[in-house]
């Protein structure tokens, strides 16, 4: 059987996930960021900001992904603009299939929680899967949909202070213990909106689970299929009153009650 283009990804990420830590942390585990530097050589302290944070970790670690594809038929398409799915389009050259890869972050609440990931939409792109709207391609083009998340302790450090270079070593790190999986989207993905009151599916937050990718959803025979038609479905209070309807499941639980299970 010919292996998929996500099968291949995931191998090739496999290969290089050792260097991923050395590549950002010392050997205390320590985010090797300590700041933002000046023409003057001024070291202002890294914010904490997770957004932020975030975003200098994918900085970091796309040349490793980027050189994980390298001598292959692959290659990636950012997204244009910083509000489009995916982060990443992976296409093979030869076939043209796509995989989609989302790059996603979050931090340690307990000793093996975490805040958990935000999945994406599961309104707009991904209820009407032939649009274009804030999206690469339409989300029926790609064959898989994977999530390369980083989990990290995380610590506040006073963001007023100056350093100068002698004084690097002295800068604590915001972030340490970092921990990196690839896994598809539906195999993270909980029976939950994401924080807040934005329309997007929330993950898991254990960390064995996430890095294993053991999801509720993993628990049915076709779980993408299921998982696909739960949150293509999926109402939120607002939303239901929207259409003066009710909302029919909030859980996978009450799910399994009013819908029948995809094949």
């Amino acid at each position: 059987m010919r292996q998929t283009l996500a099968s291949r990804i995931t191998e090739l990420f496999d290969k290089k996930i050792s260097l991923f830590e050395s590549a950002i942390s010392d050997k205390d585990r320590q985010w090797t960021v300590k700041g933002f530097i000046d023409i003057f050589e001024n070291i202002y302290p890294m914010t904490s900001d997770t957004k932020v944070v975030s975003k200098v970790l994918e900085m970091l670690i796309m040349p490793i992904f980027l050189d994980a594809i390298k001598g292959t038929s692959l290659r990636v398409e950012f997204a244009e603009h910083q509000n489009h799915y995916p982060d990443l389009t992976v296409i093979d050259t030869k076939t043209n299939e796509m995989v989609a890869v989302d790059l996603k972050s979050t931090y340690y609440t307990g000793t093996n929680t975490v805040n958990g990931f935000t999945l994406g939409a599961f309104t707009g792109y991904f209820r009407d899967r032939s649009s274009t709207k804030n999206t690469t391609y339409p989300y029926d083009a790609y064959q898989a949909h994977l999530v390369l998340g980083i989990i990290y302790k995380k610590k506040s450090v006073p963001e007023a202070e100056v350093f100068g270079m002698a004084e690097l070593k002295q800068i604590d790190s915001v972030a340490s213990d970092f921990r990196f999986l690839l896994q598809p989207k539906w195999a993270l993905a909980t029976d939950r909106p994401g924080s807040g009151n934005t329309k997007n599916i929330g993950s898991i937050v254990d960390v064995d689970d996430l890095v294993a990718g053991n999801g509720p959803f993993t628990r049915f025979k076709n779980p993408e299929a299921v998982f696909d038609d739960y949150w293509m479905n999926y109402l939120t209070a607002d939303m239901a009153r929207s259409v003066e309807s009710k909302v029919a499941y909030n859980n996978i639980e009450s799910y399994l009650k009013t819908k029948r299970i995809p094949d």
